[in-house]
């Protein structure tokens, strides 16, 4: 199972998330990464707004994949087309509280996971005691997904 989420509607679930957005993309992005790793899933989350320097468009940030709108967009437009676009739609779960998007989602065979439910999961899991402790094998994959983001493969070495 893959989720997608509405990473702006899950942070907008958090008081005073606003005053310091980069800092609630942050922590919504670690929370995430320990369910992830908890659950042994695939995670896509989404932003609206341009992208953030430190955590660009298609970056791996602990295993979660983070992607923004398009240019003139929004998120929600960027996440039915990724449940449009995928060979398995009902393989996929999309965590979001906006009932447009839900509908969208359901009716293109995606499952849908309301925000609150999905932070009630992301703090189950945190409680887990191997949950928070990074493997090496995420250590690796992170790395591999850098190496593929600047444009080096895994196996290429300086010695050419």
């Amino acid at each position: 199972m893959a989720y997608i989420i509405d990473g702006n509607n899950v942070m907008g679930q958090t008081p005073g998330w606003h005053r310091d957005k980069p800092k609630a993309c942050r922590d919504l992005l670690e929370n995430v990464a320990v369910f992830a790793r908890s659950r042994r899933v695939r995670i896509t989350v989404v932003f609206d707004g341009a992208p953030n320097p430190s955590i660009p468009e298609g970056s791996s940030f602990k295993g979660v994949k983070v992607l923004y709108a398009n240019r003139g967009s929004d998120a929600d437009s960027r996440i039915v087309k990724m449940v449009e676009s995928s060979p398995d739609s009902r393989g996929l779960t999309v965590v979001t509280s906006d009932r447009h998007l839900a509908f969208l989602v359901r009716s293109r065979g995606a499952s849908v996971l309301r925000s609150g439910e999905f932070r009630k999961l992301m703090q189950e899991a945190s409680l887990e005691p191997e949950a928070s402790k990074a493997t090496a094998e995420d250590f690796k994959e992170s790395t591999d997904e850098w190496l593929r983001y600047f444009g080096f493969l895994p196996t290429d070495d300086e010695s050419g």
